[in-house]
């Protein structure tokens, strides 16, 4: 696929730490939609939930074949970790951003880009689904 694809990331998370899961969306360059991926990743922060989304949404691109990739995130701090413009202080995310880089490297080009939360509700859904599914086997199970 030589199309740029878009990755639209997020992590959900109820209670921080608490419930947490990720949610990705896909589409090509003119807007075809490509994939839509959530998973909960089991209790976690915001933080480690936003970055296991990025971690997810490069395999995801990597399987599709995407070879130019523009990453949408709500989280501002990811975003600019990612970048290099804020340091990363807390261990456990460093531990992110140096995969998350030295994966990206299998690509043309990885941009990385900071929308507000109302641009990015297609993967935030995606994350809040995989969270109710969860509460739902929860419930069940009681």
């Amino acid at each position: 696929m030589s199309e740029r694809l878009h990755l639209y990331v997020d992590g959900a998370c109820r209670g921080n730490p608490g419930p947490s899961s990720v949610g990705v969306y896909v589409e090509t360059e003119g807007g075809k939609a490509l994939k839509e991926y959530h998973r909960t990743i089991g209790v976690a922060t915001n933080n480690v939930a936003e970055y296991s989304a990025m971690e997810d949404a490069l395999h995801i691109a990597e399987e599709l074949g995407g070879t130019d990739l523009k990453i949408h995130a709500d989280s501002l701090l990811m975003v600019k970790q990612l970048r290099g413009e804020y340091k990363v202080k807390k261990p456990h995310l460093r531990e992110f951003v140096d995969r998350i880089l030295a994966y990206k490297v299998r690509f043309n080009s990885v941009e990385f880009v900071h929308v507000r939360r109302e641009f990015n509700t297609r993967a935030d859904r995606l994350a809040n689904i995989a969270l109710d599914l969860l509460k739902k086997k929860t419930v069940s199970a009681v």
